[in-house]
C-alpha cells in the first residue's frame, strides 16, 4: 500500500440465505437483521434499503466536510431523502438512484455546491459514478 494510503476500517459481514429470507450478521455483532425480498412481505430489510441508508449516511458526512472546507454552518434540520430503485432492463438486474437533500436555511447556490463537492468526497457516489443512474435534487 503507498505511504501516502491508510485502510480506515473494514466491515466483516456474513450473509447467508441470500433475499429469500436470509439474514446478515456483521463480526461485531452490531449488524443483526433478516432479509426479505424488495416489496415482499418478510420482516426483515432488503439489500437497497441497506444501500439507500448506507449511501445517505455517508453523503451526509461528505456534505459536513464540504461545508467544514468552506467555512459554512449546517443548519440541525439537514436531511437526505434516498430512493434506490431495482428495476429489470433487457433482461439484466440494475439499480439506480435518487438523493433529495434538505438544506434549510442555506442559499440555493451554496446548498448545491456543497452537494456537488459531496459527490466528489463520498465513496458510495464515487463508487456509482458512471455506473448507475443517479438524480439528485436539492431543497431548501
Amino acid at each position: 500500500m503507498n505511504p501516502q494510503n491508510k485502510l480506515l476500517y473494514t466491515a466483516k459481514v456474513r450473509t447467508t440465505g441470500g433475499r429469500e429470507g436470509g439474514t446478515s450478521r456483521s463480526s461485531d455483532g452490531n449488524l443483526d437483521l433478516r432479509i426479505s425480498p424488495p416489496g415482499g412481505h418478510g420482516t426483515g430489510t432488503n439489500p437497497e434499503q441497506l444501500f439507500a441508508a448506507g449511501w445517505s449516511t455517508c453523503f451526509e458526512s461528505a456534505i459536513g466536510i464540504a461545508a467544514r472546507k468552506g467555512k459554512i454552518t449546517l443548519p440541525s434540520g439537514l436531511f437526505i431523502d434516498a430512493e434506490v430503485d431495482l428495476s429489470l432492463v433487457d433482461g439484466f438486474y440494475t439499480l439506480s438512484a435518487r438523493l433529495d437533500v434538505h438544506v434549510p436555511g442555506v442559499p440555493r447556490d451554496v446548498a448545491q455546491a456543497l452537494v456537488d463537492e459531496a459527490h466528489t468526497l463520498c465513496p458510495y457516489s464515487r463508487a456509482t459514478h458512471g455506473n448507475i443512474s443517479v438524480a439528485t435534487m436539492v431543497t431548501v
